[in-house]
């Protein structure tokens, strides 16, 4: 595997980036980081497939764990900015673009980008 391929850097920018968001919220255990190694390889195959798209990886990678994670454990990350009603994750905005962060949809607020969660 070459470190320097384009391809290969954002895939290991992403793992790390996602990695850190779930870390910064204690719950990076064994079981969720197999599912962002999982994500890793599904994406890596997907920009094989479309090479414009290697800017779009860490979003995509970030929305396949949160996907995952919603169906295995509950929502993830959880909104830190609204108190009342009910717990809602975070969204990864834009859906399909460079520079992704982690929004609230309710609020309309930019909470991090992603890898940056705290």
């Amino acid at each position: 595997m070459d470190d320097a391929n384009p391809l290969e850097q954002a895939l290991h920018a992403a793992r790390a980036l996602v990695l850190a968001d779930l870390a910064a919220r204690n719950v990076a255990d064994a079981g969720v980081v197999s599912l962002v190694e999982d994500a890793v390889t599904h994406r890596r195959w997907w920009v094989e497939q479309w090479p414009e798209g290697v800017e779009y990886i860490a979003g995509l990678v970030a929305q396949d764990v949160q996907d995952a994670l919603l169906e295995r454990y509950g929502r993830w990350p959880l909104c830190p900015v609204c108190d009342a009603g009910d717990p809602h994750a975070l969204d990864v905005e834009p859906e399909l673009g460079p520079d992704p962060h982690w929004v609230c949809a309710k609020a309309g607020v930019v909470v991090a980008p992603v890898g940056g969660l705290s």
